[in-house]
């Protein structure tokens, strides 16, 4: 295949005869890989040229060398403070300082008079808080930032001045730097040949110094571009269009190199797919149709589908090279520095630094993080005994003790690291310290590709114990965390690879001087070729036009030049695109790929979505074999409550998975009170109040008792049902309170009752049973369950059952009712069972006596006992239990015990719970 790299080298080798002083400038440092490759091809033996990209071109020019991103920062810092009088935080710096200093980049890489643009960016934010009725009112945000833009034309030339002084440069410095020095650099390297390779825009600082270059005479440029975009009105070529009019040396040199390749037959293929994943496993079905990947790309449109990309591609992919840098913030190293970050700031917002205890959902987060899950294999049954410790003390808290007494004292590398995360915090540095050592040690036992990640912040947080040992200027553990989330959203990682073999997977900008013959590109979508317009800088838009600064439009055209750059040599192009429009209405077809359509008519369009397999409901159906025959037996031994009954009516699949399968939902911590713990909390409190009472009848003064009472019962109620849980703070305060206010109000609503009518508590939260026999089943059954309260109001007696929900009437209503058999009536059938059991273990009752059932719900108090109506009139009430009325519904009951146990019957799903 013929590549614009040959092709370039052919040339060069027709007026140059060695490469001894021969200098190759270059993009990219992958560029110079594929340049060596071709080198060695026509020159077996001999000296190759000195290949370098244009930042270490510059570098050299400059003298000067570049600086990090953390040291700079606190450079920038330390000048900062000289500068104001009243300076801000670390961390609210840097939420500034790293925009300005992007800001001072492009500023530096165009040229751009800073003194002139600072005044300009400070008189315009002037303007901004200017008011006839002086009526602005600033917060103290918007003073410190409106402080900051004030002294830009002053901290600029006292960092510039500082790094230049200590040899030092961020990109743009050392761009404007080397514009000054490039004659003495020329004169010193005269006899050396430069040679520019596959540029495109160039900014101000680039401009300027290749044209001195070329003014020396002893070089020369290739440019990449096709006769489709120099010779027409094309965005793509606009750049170049621009250097051949306005340099100079193009008034006695042609232009190299001008290909006429795009217009060539190509197999080009459109492909739309709904949403990113249809998109990457699109890809793997291409590239699965490959038998060689090495002259292949995948160029993501959107960079952050790397790691979908890499699980979706063909087995026999075997090489691999990965381009793109990925960003800091996504790799799965990040999730446990952060979880070791939120162990102690939970920790000191809790307060619960004295004592070194924990928030127990920042332990589980440590001890089930992925990247330390494998490094903790060996001690997997101390990691889920801290579960289960959680879960049986329904501790919220643990302290560093308690989880290092968990997982042993044994002195294994393991337990040591689980020590050195949960040792106390003294000083930020320590924290910094701690992070060092967990990298150290897990460093050993993770795979190649972690080991890159945890490099990469060994690295980071080396430097920053360097520099926090020199500045301090982290004084909060908070303010460390702040910083590091800027940073990390900033960085990207660099993968290395084999870059001449096998599939080159890369970002837009990384394709820059290289051509394939197969191309697949992803993501053709606006927003992501070309990207939003969304920058973030200090100086407004029409600034930025008044001064020369590229804006949005310049930098689609530089997508624009690298998009139809890659087409314009490959023989088979596969473009996807996103068809689904995203919840903002954008996401449509990139103008880029538009524009190609209309350039070319021999596309072949596609479109492919995910496959769905439609597959008809099926219901859970389970039949009754032998072996569940012998569970429920079982269970009539040892006795059916009224809420499974219900239970089974809600949904017999559940019944089975509880009553035969004996399965338990999932334990949680219970960090807010829930609704089951705060009924447990008044039923036990009712219950300690009236049983003093039993047989007795109740007084205004027993309520006034049990109202003085009550307050230490809940406190000691919530104790025990809550555990270790705590009432004093947030959400459990208020439902603390609820309990308070449930409880006073129904004491005030007994003492009404009272008052005015005989009340004799006959029993509170009573264990009744009582075996029945049901023809067709061959062994008796037990029926068992809690009365909450039975009591005797002016000779009536009462079944009751406390209710802290909602209850509604319609469900307690029987009257015309011929079958209870549904789920609707569940409360009314739970208290005529509680009525049955309570009749079969009273000596003397007889239904002479009246008796009525019903609940007293906490939420509706003033309706008073909402009883079970027999009543089949609209709106009159007949609450009376009669023995006719209780032998017919236990009539019921049996035909649905003979259900539960016949084996003709079995356990199905209702069709109502799968919609």
């Amino acid at each position: 295949m013929q590549t614009f790299i040959t092709e370039t080298i052919e040339d060069i080798l027709k007026t140059t005869e060695s490469f001894n002083n021969v200098v190759l400038i270059l993009p990219s440092q992958r560029a110079g890989v594929y340049v060596k490759q071709a080198l060695r091809k026509v020159i077996p033996q001999g000296f190759l040229p000195e290949l370098l990209t244009i930042e270490q071109f510059l570098e050299r020019v400059s003298k000067l060398r570049k600086i990090e991103t953390l040291p700079l920062l606190f450079d920038f810092y330390k000048i900062y403070k000289n500068v104001v009088s009243d300076p801000v935080s670390f961390d609210a710096f840097t939420s500034w300082a790293i925009t300005v200093l992007q800001d001072f980049n492009e500023i530096d890489q165009y040229l751009i008079n800073t003194h002139d643009l600072f005044i300009y960016v400070r008189d315009i934010q002037r303007l901004k808080k200017w008011s006839v009725k002086g009526e602005f009112k600033e917060t103290e945000l918007v003073k410190n930032h409106q402080s900051f833009l004030e002294k830009l034309h002053l901290l600029y030339p006292k960092l510039y001045t500082h790094l230049v002084e200590n040899k030092l440069g961020y990109q743009g410095l050392i761009y404007r730097e080397a514009t000054t020095r490039i004659d003495d650099y020329l004169e010193k390297n005269n006899r050396k040949k430069h040679i520019f390779i596959g540029f495109n825009a160039l900014n101000k600082a680039e401009e300027h110094l290749i044209q001195k270059v070329l003014e020396g005479g002893n070089a020369s440029i290739y440019w990449d571009i096709d006769d489709q975009f120099l010779n027409s009105n094309h965005q793509a070529g606009s750049f170049i269009r621009k250097y051949k009019t306005q340099w100079n040396y193009y008034q006695k040199n042609e232009l190299k190199t001008i290909g006429n390749s795009f217009n060539s037959q190509k197999n080009i293929q459109v492909i739309g797919a709904s949403k990113n994943i249809t998109q990457i496993k699109q890809v793997g079905e291409i590239l699965n149709g490959f038998t060689n990947y090495d002259s292949t790309a995948l160029v993501l449109g959107d960079e952050t589908l790397l790691p979908v990309a890499l699980s979706s591609l063909p087995k026999k992919v075997l090489d691999i090279n990965i381009t793109m840098g990925y960003p800091l913030k996504n790799i799965p190293t990040v999730q446990l520095i952060h979880a070791v970050f939120h162990l102690f700031l939970s920790q000191e917002r809790l307060h619960k630094k004295e004592e070194n205890a924990f928030y127990y959902k920042d332990i589980l987060a440590i001890i089930k993080n992925a990247s330390l899950s494998t490094y903790l294999a060996s001690e997997k049954k101390a990691t889920e005994k801290i579960s289960e410790h959680i879960l049986q003390k329904n501790a919220s808290f643990l302290t560093a003790d308690e989880v290092i007494l968990i997982f042993g004292s044994s002195e294994n590398k393991q337990t040591q690291t689980i020590q050195t995360i949960f040792s106390s915090v003294e000083s930020v540095s320590d924290f910094i310290n701690k992070v060092l050592t967990i990298i150290h040690d897990l460093k050993d036992d993770i795979s190649a590709l972690e080991k890159e990640y945890l490099y990469r912040f060994h690295q980071a947080f080396t430097q920053l114990k360097m520099l926090q040992a020199e500045h301090q200027y982290f004084k909060e553990l908070r303010t460390l965390f702040q910083f590091f989330k800027q940073i990390i959203s900033s960085e990207n990682l660099f993968f290395q690879g084999e870059p001449l073999r096998g599939l080159q997977l890369m970002g837009m900008l990384e394709t820059r001087v290289l051509d394939f013959e197969n191309v697949i590109i992803t993501s053709v979508n606006e927003g992501s070729l070309p990207s939003n317009s969304n920058s973030h800088s200090f100086i407004p838009f029409d600034v930025k036009v008044y001064f020369g600064i590229p804006t949005y439009k310049e930098k689609d055209a530089i997508f624009s030049y690298h998009f139809f750059r890659l087409l314009q040599r490959a023989k088979n192009v596969y473009i996807l695109y996103n068809t689904e429009n995203d919840s903002y209405g954008s996401g449509e077809k990139s103008r880029f790929l538009m524009q190609l359509e209309m350039m070319r008519g021999d596309i072949i369009h596609k479109r492919v979505s995910a496959k769905v397999k439609t597959e008809k409901a099926v219901l859970t159906e389970i039949s009754k074999d032998s072996d569940i025959s012998q569970k429920l037996k079982e269970l009539a031994q040892k006795g059916i409550s009224p809420s499974a009954l219900t239970n089974y009516l809600y949904n017999p699949i559940a019944f089975y998975k509880q009553k035969i399968l004996r399965l338990k939902e999932l334990e949680e911590i219970e960090e807010t009170v829930a609704a089951n713990t705060l009924g447990s909390v008044i039923h036990d409190v009712l219950d300690e109040l009236y049983t003093p009472f039993i047989g007795h009848f109740i007084k205004e003064e027993h309520i006034g008792n049990m109202v003085q009472a009550s307050p230490d019962l809940i406190t000691k109620n919530f104790k025990k049902h809550f555990k270790s849980g705590d009432v004093t703070t947030g959400k459990n305060r208020l439902i603390f309170e609820v309990a308070h206010r449930f409880i006073e109000r129904f004491l005030k609503k007994e003492l009404e009752v009272v008052t005015h009518n005989s009340l004799k508590i006959i029993a509170t939260e009573e264990h009744l049973e009582a075996t029945i026999s049901v023809k067709g089943i061959d062994f008796p059954i037990k029926i068992k369950g809690i009365v909450d309260r039975v009591d005797e109001l002016n000779g009536v007696i009462r079944v009751i059952d406390y209710k802290t929900g909602i209850v509604k009437l319609a469900g307690l209503k029987l009257g015309g009712v011929e079958d209870v058999e549904d789920y609707k009536y569940s409360k009314a059938i739970q208290l005529l069972l509680y009525t049955f059991l309570y009749a079969q273990n009273t000596s003397d009752f007889n239904f002479n006596t009246p008796i009525i059932a019903g609940i007293l719900s906490f939420k509706n108090l003033k309706g008073g006992l909402l009883e079970v109506n027999f009543s089949e009139a609209w709106g009159k009430k007949d609450p009376t239990i009669s023995q006719e009325r209780l032998d017919h519904f236990m009539q019921q009951i049996e035909q649905l015990l003979l259900k539960i146990y016949s084996t003709e019957h079995s356990f199905k799903e209702p069709k109502e719970l799968l919609f």
